[in-house]
């Protein structure tokens, strides 16, 4: 099972230049500001990835600090905070700056020691931070900072964790050069002789891409492996490329994830390491709908076939030659029954216009049409509750694209999300207690579950209550379209994205 080791905190202080080498950098981050002091520091913990800043300011004489990364062109940057360790007048939070120094354009999403945050920025290089103009947030300690550059338009978003983000501000400054430091900074002004400590993790910077981005002419973009902690949001990257990957499913050991590349199946250890490709023998064009029955024994896989589509096939466990369960396509599996002997897929059939759920046994026989779509509807994602009652699914049927029930006869069919997003791809955790699932932007079109999208994963109670936000990310499709519970149900894996 996965399992978090007690990390040893690596204290990076006493720097000697604002600059650091590949082999001092602070986590993600190459550069840091200020921090050639013994009353600042910075702190990187690789086990948990997490941060720690701290200033201490003498005679109330103003300390800061900050760790960043030149970043060309559009971006976004989120994290999570704690400010609880900082004294009242003490600040922290996400910063971009034109240029080092105190008189420069900056901006920052801030939260203080009160838990004020607010979006704060200074219009000309001349202004100091006497000069700067402030939008308030609504509500105190936002604990989810964001900051997102599109051109000259810079805007700040926060939540509570759990809840959407919220729009605090933005403003366009002309004077904004195309590189800026991006990064994460503290201020202690106390002056009583105590360092004031702020906390960050899930840190990200995302490089998005223009809305018109076309990965089939343009490439695609890194990917990153993460592991979520579904009880308090926390999340470690354990495996990064510059290229597509997507869709882990966790193994029965626990200790490993399987996930499609390249158009192959690879496993990788929890705690990262050099993908093993697995042998699923003539199958080489896999997509990312691939899951592993109740038992642990078999492997569903979709596979391109030339003129057919995708069909639907199975592998042992451990690889093998696959086995055709769908021989008409386009077919793409999505759930296991848990009798084993079953899967669930959406398929398109001649006589219909769009995706439709179907159900069918391994071994063969007549496939069996669980839904029944009217033009313009879509369905996908089905997939059982481990004790076999229901399948779950996402579906348009109420114009929006949100989460439903049926019985496995296709009876009873039962919306359970009401949300102005677009939600897909419920999966339930082994323990029958949860749904998790990913949502988009009401903006993105219904049916739609693009790659390249500011998204959030949800968790919602199978026995009814309201969804709660337990990431923010830049990713969409391929994040979590399978299965991606660990055993035990107490961590998720899925893909986002981002450019370089």
């Amino acid at each position: 099972m996965f399992k978090i080791k007690i990390s040893v905190l690596l204290l990076l202080v006493l720097l000697t230049s604002n600059a650091m080498t590949q082999e001092n950098s602070i986590g993600i981050f190459r550069q840091g500001n200020n921090l050639a002091s013994s009353y600042k520091s910075a702190i990187y913990n690789s086990e948990d990835q997490s941060y720690i800043l701290s200033a201490k300011s003498l005679d109330k004489r103003e300390q800061s600090g900050s760790v960043y990364n030149d970043i060309a062109g559009d971006f976004i940057i989120t994290a999570n905070v704690d400010q609880s360790k900082m004294a009242l007048e003490g600040r922290a939070g996400l910063m971009v700056n034109q240029s080092p120094g105190k008189n420069t354009i900056q901006l920052k999403a801030t939260v203080d020691g009160n838990g004020r945050t607010y979006f704060q920025w200074s219009n000309s290089p001349e202004a100091g931070e006497a000069d700067s103009n402030k939008i308030s947030a609504p509500k105190y300690n936002y604990d989810v900072l964001q900051l997102e550059r599109k051109g000259k338009t810079i805007l700040m978003r926060a939540a509570h964790w759990g809840e959407p983000l919220q729009d605090i501000g933005s403003v366009k400054l002309e004077e904004l050069g195309d590189t800026v430091k991006v990064g994460l900074f503290i201020n202690s002004q106390n002056g009583n002789n105590n360092y004031d400590q702020a906390n960050f993790w899930n840190v990200r910077i995302d490089k998005p891409v223009s809305e018109n981005y076309n990965p089939g002419k343009e490439g695609w973009i890194g990917c990153r492996m993460e592991i979520l902690d579904v009880d308090n949001g926390k999340r470690r990257v354990i495996y990064e490329k510059d290229d597509r990957f997507e869709a882990p499913n966790w193994m029965p050991s626990g200790d490993k994830l399987l996930f499609n590349m390249d158009g192959s199946l690879f496993t990788i250890p929890v705690e990262g390491g050099k993908p093993q490709k697995l042998n699923t023998g003539f199958a080489d064009n896999l997509n990312n709908d691939h899951g592993i029955s109740f038992n642990g024994e078999i492997i569903a896989i979709s596979h391109h076939v030339e003129n057919k589509g995708s069909l639907v096939y199975t592998v042992p466990i451990d690889g093998g030659t696959p086995e055709l369960v769908t021989p008409e396509g386009p077919s793409y599996w999505h759930g296991w029954a848990p009798n084993n002997q079953e899967v669930v897929y959406v398929a398109m059939r001649k006589g219909s216009s769009g995706y439709n759920i179907y159900k069918k046994s391994i071994k063969g026989g007549d496939e069996v049409a669980l839904t029944n779509t009217k033009e313009g509807e879509h369905v996908d994602g089905c997939e059982y509750s481990p004790d076999g009652k229901y399948i779950y699914y996402n579906g348009s049927a109420s114009g929006t694209m949100q989460i439903w029930r049926m019985k496995p006869d296709g009876s009873a069919k039962e919306q359970l999300t009401f949300d102005a997003r677009n939600d897909w791809f419920p999966h339930i955790s082994p323990d029958g207690k949860w749904i998790a699932y990913i949502s988009f932007p009401s903006t993105i079109p219904v049916n739609d579950h693009p790659s390249f999208k500011r998204v959030t994963l949800n968790i919602m109670p199978t026995t009814g209550g309201a969804p709660r936000v337990i990431a923010y990310l830049y990713g969409g499709q391929g994040t979590i379209n399978v299965p991606s519970w660990s055993p035990d149900s107490k961590y998720l894996a899925f893909v986002s994205n981002s450019g370089k």
